[in-house]
This record gives C-alpha cells, sequence and structure tokens, in this order.
C-alpha cells in the first residue's frame, strides 16, 4: 500500500491511497473464465477449415482421382482393343499364308502339269521362279506378323507398367519390366 500526501500548502489535506490490483499468475489458456471464448474461437475455425477442405480442397482431389481412374480405364480400353487388333491381324497373316501356300501349290501343280512335256530346263526355271514368290510371300507375312507382334509386346509392357504403377503406387523401371514380360513368356 502506497500513500501520497498532498502538497503542504493545500486548504485540505487528502490522502490518496492506491492498490496494485491482485496480479493472478497463469497462462490465460489454461484460466477458466477465458475457456467460454476459447471454445467459441475454436469451433469456428474448426467450422472454416471443414468448409474450405469439404467444399474447395477435397472436390478437386476427388476430380483429379476420377480423373486419373478414367484415363487409366481409357488406357486399358486402348490396350485390349490394339491387343485385339494386333490378334485379327496375325490370324489374317496366318490365313493369308495358308492362302499364299495353296496358290503357290495350285500354281506349282499346274506349272508342272503343263511343263510335263517340255524340257527339262524350263521346269526347273519355272520351279525357281515360284520359290522365289512364295519366299517373297512368306517374308511379307512374318513381317507384318513380326509387326503384330512388336506392337503386342509394346502393348504388353506398357499394361505392365501402368499395372504395376497403379498397384504400387511408383513406376516400374525397363529393366524390371523387361525381366517380367521375359518371365511371362517363359
Amino acid at each position: 500500500m502506497a500513500e501520497t500526501a498532498a502538497p503542504a500548502g493545500s486548504a485540505g489535506q487528502t490522502t490518496e491511497t492506491t492498490q496494485a490490483p491482485e496480479h493472478q499468475g497463469g497462462l490465460p489458456q489454461l484460466r477458466y473464465e477465458y475457456w467460454p471464448g476459447q471454445i467459441v474461437w475454436l469451433l469456428f475455425i474448426f467450422l472454416v477449415l471443414y468448409l474450405v477442405l469439404a467444399k474447395v480442397f477435397l472436390p478437386k482431389v476427388g476430380g483429379t482421382m476420377e480423373a486419373r481412374d478414367q484415363r487409366i480405364a481409357g488406357d486399358m480400353a486402348e490396350a485390349r482393343a490394339l491387343r485385339d487388333q494386333a490378334e485379327a491381324e496375325t490370324a489374317a497373316a496366318d490365313a493369308e499364308m495358308t492362302e499364299a501356300r495353296n496358290r503357290a501349290a495350285r500354281t506349282a501343280a499346274e506349272a508342272k502339269a503343263r511343263s510335263a512335256a517340255e524340257a527339262a530346263e524350263r521346269q526347273g526355271a519355272l520351279e525357281a521362279q515360284l520359290g522365289e514368290k512364295l519366299a517373297a510371300a512368306e517374308a511379307s507375312i512374318r513381317a507384318s506378323r513380326d509387326q503384330a507382334m512388336a506392337h503386342v509386346q509394346a502393348i504388353a509392357a506398357e499394361t505392365a507398367a501402368v499395372i504395376a504403377e497403379k498397384l504400387t503406387g511408383t513406376a516400374a523401371s525397363s529393366a524390371e519390366l523387361e525381366q517380367a514380360l521375359a518371365a511371362g513368356r517363359a
């Protein structure tokens, strides 16, 4: 308690006392009288954060995930279509090969029947010519089949990479993919 006295020449002497307010220690967060306001602010901030997350961020994340799933589904459908196309091309190449062999065999038989009366030199020249045509046709068919199979291999590698990335969340290296594809062929 501190007392202060008025100057000596004043008309009436007054004495004033000032007291320092009592100081309560501790953090305001831990004092019960502040808790209602803190709870209101906590609920307000929670509500604002919830609304921002629910209305802004989560729809964007969901949209991204949905777009990614659609892209993967589209890629898988395209890979299946390419695989089916490659299988159809392989079947067509096999049919062409069979037809070419049948045509070559018919042509050879006809040529042999016609050339039976001709000289042996003429017969040898015609058979050589037919053999070259057959080899060219088989080479063409083999090239078409190899090209189709190359597409199948590329599609299998791409599909395996997409599936591995989707399942594991990380992209597989090309060496790992080649090793897995080689193991699958064996």
